[in-house]
């Protein structure tokens, strides 16, 4: 679906009916989809997409063509997402992505709101909170936030949703209004509750994305976290009871579904789907609830996807817009909702078919790591720069690291596949080695890059011997002799008869990429059997004895090993290859699988996980 996007909007996401390009929160919600495409890939084509579409609207000095701040509409804030997904990469101009996001940010901090502290969902419409406007900012808000460390805000960003639970949850069905009006002025309000007439599926739909998205950045010790959750938990089985059970689907006035001139709808269905199918994955409603995410998917595929001619994808009967007030009225009721008009291919159909989609193809594998934890060291190896804001941060080979220099995307693999991942910033015990079933060691740090490093000591030698003899899975990741600690990290690899050697191969000169080309053959392919071709530069070779054996050699030298010890398993590769410089695919040309590889190599190390 995502391609079939790119090739209607191959320059330019046009909205609806306009004949002009503007900064539009459906344009930020087929950004969001895309990068989920790309993390999900590693095609850099789809970073490339994102990258042109906002460089469209941003200038160097971080104003956006199109937006203007004082219409304090909340609909202008989603596009800051991708702003904030720029900003994290390795680009030469990124700080104007910056820039542009600090203006979406001192929009929220100025944003009119109602007297207990809910943003209005436009100055136009002033007093109301609107379902939307959660999906609108507080996802921004939140990942902003962690960013740029403003961890008062995160109090901020919980109260949005208190006061939606506050004010337009019903309490006899559980569903969620569309909106509240806090002066109680307008036609659609109830004159006592201040609530709209109707329950509309998309409006709730955009509330439950919002809550398992903003959950993504609340740091797991704010105490507004169990709060959100239990927003959550109490919102899933109310979309279980409404869910049609024919088809699976939800209909656009979600409580109604016998009255004459109800319809089954694509974009609500596909947000309740993905919000139950991410609910359900990451833990914060029973597992149960992926049953409905299937059936729901199952529903949208029947009742909604067509194929055309030409072999791309369209999506059906997502209704164009959903409002209240305005000019003509539109006052709520639920002839009102089943007079809007229906849409091929609409945006907001379209973008949660994605995220949709991508959380069922995840569902389909995370078995291979569920209930398994994979550790990376982050004692051995343990560099510093300032981080976006100049505080001092660990980079190189973390999981935190979204530049070319991190080992974020493979990070991501591995929790697609349902493991969890940690860091381990001390030096290895039992106890700390005792929850991890997979131990990833990278690069150790010599005096040139560290002025105290943490060498590789005798102590730390025999506890990850021990654990590895216990069933442990430990991988070993080296680089060229210039830019690695190898004699303490080799006093480690001998005890499972490795050894990484003084060469250096594999010297790519500036972009001739062809002299890091490895192909993986032989006894190689158990390992990877998805991939054909790789790259890995400045690499050394290994030297092997028994218990190690040769997984893939070339020219003679050993490229991998791996060592069967006691109970345990060992991988070793004189690179840390799999950072996302080679991984994302915006580097090295598309012919090298070094992404399919992370994968390949993430799901064999899950598999040699012994059962405690």
């Amino acid at each position: 679906m995502a391609d079939s996007f790119m090739a209607t909007h191959k320059d330019s996401i046009l909205v609806g009916k306009n004949t002009a390009t503007k900064w539009d929160y459906e344009q930020g919600l087929m950004l969001k989809a895309i990068e989920k495409v790309w993390y999900r890939t590693g095609e850099g084509k789809y970073f490339e997409y994102i990258r042109k579409d906002i460089d469209q609207y941003v200038r160097p000095d971080g104003s956006i063509r199109t937006y203007r701040a004082d219409d304090f509409n909340i609909d202008n804030i989603p596009p800051g997402r991708a702003l904030l997904t720029l900003y994290q990469q390795s680009l030469p101009d990124k700080e104007k992505y910056k820039k542009a996001a600090d203006l979406l940010w001192k929009q929220l901090e100025t944003q009119p709101r109602t007297k207990e502290g809910g943003y209005w969902h436009k100055k136009r419409y002033p007093y109301q909170m609107w379902l939307d406007g959660l999906f609108m900012g507080e996802p921004f808000a939140a990942e902003y936030s962690a960013i740029f460390h403003h961890p008062d805000h995160f109090d901020d960003i919980v109260k949005q949703f208190a006061l939606i639970e506050k004010y337009a949850v019903d309490e006899k069905t559980g569903l969620v209004y569309h909106a509240y009006d806090e002066s109680r002025e307008q036609k659609w309000a109830d004159k006592s509750t201040g609530r709209s007439p109707s329950f509309w599926a998309r409006a709730i739909g955009w509330y439950a994305i919002a809550l398992v998205d903003v959950l993504d950045y609340l740091p797991a010790q704010h105490a507004g976290r169990a709060q959100l959750i239990g927003y959550l938990q109490r919102l899933a089985p109310v979309l279980a009871k409404y869910q049609d059970p024919a088809s699976g689907a939800w209909y656009q006035v979600i409580d109604q579904g016998n009255r004459a001139g109800n319809y089954l709808e694509a974009s609500a269905s596909c947000m309740f789907v993905y919000a139950l199918a991410k609910g359900a994955r990451l833990g914060y409603i029973p597992e149960a609830f992926a049953a409905n995410a299937k059936k729901g998917y199952e529903g949208i595929l029947q009742n909604f996807v067509e194929k055309e001619a030409n072999g791309s994808l369209s999506l059906n009967k997502t209704v164009s817009v959903g409002g209240l007030g305005g000019t003509p009225y539109r006052d709520g009721t639920y002839e009102y909702y089943l007079s809007e008009p229906i849409r091929k291919n609409d945006l907001k159909g379209i973008g949660p078919f994605i995220f949709a989609s991508i959380e069922m193809e995840i569902a389909a594998e995370n078995a291979a790591g569920k209930g398994k934890t994979v550790g990376l060291d982050y004692y051995f190896n343990h560099e510093t720069r300032k981080d976006l804001t100049g505080a001092p941060e660990q980079f190189h080979y973390t999981w935190e690291d979204r530049m070319h220099s991190g080992f974020w995307l493979w990070g991501n693999t591995f929790r697609e596949l349902g493991a969890k991942t940690v860091s381990l910033p001390a030096a290895p015990t039992a106890a700390g080695l005792k929850d991890v079933d997979v131990y990833i060691i990278v690069d150790p740090d010599t005096k040139k890059e560290t002025p105290e490093p943490h060498f590789i000591d005798d102590q730390s030698i025999s506890e990850i011997e021990k654990w590895v003899k216990a069933g442990g899975v430990l991988v070993l990741m080296a680089n060229d002799t210039a830019n690695c600690e190898i004699p303490h990290f080799n006093k480690l690899a001998a005890k499972f008869g490795i050894q990484f050697t003084n060469k250096n191969r594999n010297m790519v000169q500036g972009t001739q990429f062809e002299q890091g080309t490895l192909m993986i053959t032989g006894e190689a392919k158990a390992v990877f059997p998805n991939t054909q071709k790789i790259y890995i530069k400045e690499l050394s070779p290994l030297a092997l004895t028994p218990p190690a054996k040769a997984l893939l050699t070339d020219q003679g030298d050993v490229i991998l090993g791996i060592s069967k010890y006691g109970k345990g398993t060992v991988f070793a590769v004189g690179d840390p290859w799999l950072y996302n410089e080679y991984v994302d695919g915006r580097r090295i040309d598309t012919s090298f699988q070094n992404f399919e590889a992370g994968k390949d190599l993430a799901g064999w190390l899950l598999k040699q996980v012994v059962k405690k």
